[in-house]
């Protein structure tokens, strides 16, 4: 068995590593070339095809265009593992491109034959994986073991060809002695999960390597490299000696960073803003948050930060960020649907390089409660404009500025309003967020308390944790808000504050985290003005919904007065539970429960709790999951909502 060393994915045409005990040599390139050949099938070589697509995203299905085969030879294709497990068997089977592709055509009779000699370096790939060092592949092309075959071979094309595939996957191999040498010697090789007697499997020991590599960088030593990855299997022991040795080189500096690639999007800016300067430590961790905190930036459609492969004569090591922009003009479209409140429609166009430092202009109006009525007085309405000046005065400081008018029309109450909002937001560290601003919000209501107009200045501020490991869809961690807002009613001369705050955690359970469970609670009041009248309508407490308690309308939780008219609450409470089981990599279900309460009172007296729960579909997208929940409340209003249906895109909380 010929083979390259390690990292070159070159592997000869035959697995056959049983070989004479004195064979050192031999044994020693072999164990190399897997490390190759596991890079094959790791998980991120695999690509799906889709087809089903919805706003340019494909769902579902396959969008590969059907291509002419030339000279299309038809084959037939059997794999059999004897001794295998029903596991591994599945994973050869699923491997073998020859089994799952068997119903469509090759070109040429050699076209058959790379495509067996590719599927062999597969399989070898998986039963190194599995830590079976002594296996052996063999794939027959009618009749004809491959090894024999001419080197332009001809098939009888009066039928399929027969290609038969035979995997002896042979004992299952742990490793031996290991040592750590060079600049890793001073490392616990356990650390890397290398332990006398573990898994010997071929990733485990391609991943040492890789965060051992990683951890010397971590100390700052930007030229840490693997210097040997020597690997000896033992078959009369069965076991896998492994020598790791790197070179850590010296600690350095961050030098100069250029810019390569931004045309339209001010190359100072990108530099500015990804907060790598110039005589900082480096760091893999910062370069690694300064490419994701480019990419978050939407006037950028792909983000990379290279390292120069050698120190500066300062000792510095210089970086480049290359930058690709994306469309900065756009428009569109948004659907959403509840079956108690009815449709929604919305419509938006944006710029995302406003003046050339990825500023963003986005103006949007929305329709909502279609369906639910058919007077078009009851609809609720939305316009907005909306600016961000990311990098504003400091790198870590982004402005909001915004100007929005609104209808609203729930079943609680009718309120017309024009809000201004001005505000700063300052990331103190990768998890941390302050913000404060200022507000002026107009509001004309009519509710239980009659028709009253509002006009309030406010100041907002906010603080908020993040350590959520995914915006988008969590598996672990938290997130944490907690705002104050001191108000100032001029019409009414009602001087008050709002204070709100929330909490949502995330635990990922069993095998790929198959299992998360999910955890909301919010709560807040208001403190302030001599009755609840004088509260603007919009700022009082409301709940129930699709963010709020699933099954009753929007708003509908609230407390009432003697007419049974919603007058709203100074306190609310409410919080959730979810179980996120994943089906596949594409469906999950969602059982949940919410609670909530709604009370008068600057701190809820929990008189009135109301319950929902259901179960909810997930299929996930590129941006998100798409989220569709069915609930009921466990104890409905007298005339109430009976049932609710939610969708839209991302989990709920």
């Amino acid at each position: 068995m010929n083979a390259r060393r390690v990292g070159t994915p070159t592997l000869n045409t035959r697995n056959d590593m049983q070989g004479p005990p004195g064979a050192r040599a031999l044994r020693r390139a072999a164990v190399a070339a897997f490390l190759a050949a596991g890079l094959l099938s790791w998980p991120g070589f695999v690509a799906q095809a889709h087809a089903f697509k919805l706003f340019g995203i494909t769902l579902f299905g396959s969008e590969e265009e059907e291509t002419e085969v030339i000279d299309p030879v038809s084959y037939s294709a059997t794999l059999s593992a004897p001794g295998a497990g029903k596991e591994l068997a599945e994973r050869l089977e699923n491997t073998a491109t020859l089994v799952q592709d068997a119903e469509e055509p090759v070109s040429g009779d050699l076209g058959l034959v790379v495509k067996a000699r590719e599927d062999r370096e597969r399989l070898v790939a998986v039963l190194y994986e599995e830590a079976r060092y002594g296996g052996v592949v063999r794939i027959a092309l009618a009749g004809t073991d491959l090894d024999e075959l001419p080197p332009i071979p001809r098939f009888d094309h009066s039928r399929p060809v027969s290609v038969t595939i035979t995997v002896e996957p042979g004992p299952v191999f742990t490793l031996g002695s290991v040592r750590l040498e060079g600049d890793a010697a001073r490392l616990d090789p356990a650390t890397y999960g290398l332990v006398p007697g573990g898994a010997a499997g071929s990733v485990r020991i391609i991943q040492a390597g890789e965060r051992i590599v990683r951890d010397l960088k971590a100390e700052g030593r930007p030229l840490s490299r693997l210097t040997t990855r020597d690997v000896v299997a033992d078959h009369a022991t069965r076991t896998v000696s492994v020598t790791l040795a790197a070179e850590s080189g010296p600690v350095a500096s961050l030098g100069t960073v250029s810019v390569k690639g931004a045309r339209a999007v001010s190359s100072d800016f990108i530099r500015r803003y990804s907060r790598l300067d110039d005589g900082q430590p480096y760091s893999p961790e910062q370069l690694k948050k300064a490419a994701e905190r480019l990419r978050a930036l939407s006037a950028l459609s792909s983000v990379t930060v290279r390292e120069a492969d050698h120190l500066a004569p300062d000792g510095s090591l210089p970086l480049t960020i290359e930058v690709s922009e994306g469309k900065f003009r756009y428009f569109g479209a948004g659907a959403e649907y509840s079956s108690i409140d009815g449709a929604g429609l919305s419509g938006y166009w944006g710029h995302r390089n406003l003046f050339g430092e990825a500023e963003t202009l986005r103006i949007e109006g929305k329709v909502s409660g279609l369906g639910a009525t058919t007077d078009y007085t009851s609809f609720d309405y939305t316009a907005g404009i909306y600016f961000t000046k990311p990098g504003a005065l400091l790198p870590r400081i982004t402005w909001d500025a915004s100007l929005v008018a609104k209808r609203e029309t729930p079943d609680t109450y009718t309120a017309n309003s024009l809000t201004a909002l001005s505000k700063l937001s300052y990331e103190l560290n990768d998890r941390d967020t302050v913000s404060g601003g200022a507000e002026i919000a107009f509001s004309e209501s009519e509710d239980a308390f009659g028709t009253n107009t509002y006009l309030t200045f406010a100041l907002p501020f906010t603080f908020e944790r993040d350590a959520r490991d995914n915006k988008l869809d969590p598996i672990e961690g938290f997130r944490l808000t907690a705002a104050v807002t001191p108000s100032y009613e001029a019409l009414g001369g009602t001087v008050f504050s709002s204070f709100e705050g929330s909490a949502s955690g995330y635990v990922g359970l069993g095998a790929d985290d198959r299992l998360v469970l999910a955890a909301h609670l919010a709560a807040g009041s208001v403190v302030g003005g001599d009755g609840l009248e004088d509260i603007p309508t919009t700022r009082r407490f409301f709940a129930g919904g699709g963010g709020s308690v699933r099954g009753y309308a929007y708003q509908e939780i609230s407390p009432y007065n003697n007419q049974n008219e919603a007058t709203g609450g100074r306190s609310y409470t409410v919080g959730s539970l979810e179980a996120r089981f994943k089906v596949n990599e594409k469906i999950g279900i969602v059982p949940f429960f919410d609670v909530g309460t709604v009370s008068t009172e600057i701190v809820p007296d929990f008189s009135d709790i109301r319950m929902g729960a259901g179960l909810g579909l997930r299929y996930a997208t590129p941006f998100g999951p798409l989220r569709l929940d069915v609930a009921l409340p466990l104890n409905r209003f007298d005339g109430g909502s009976r049932y609710g249906i939610y969708a839209g895109i991302g989990q709920s909380f």
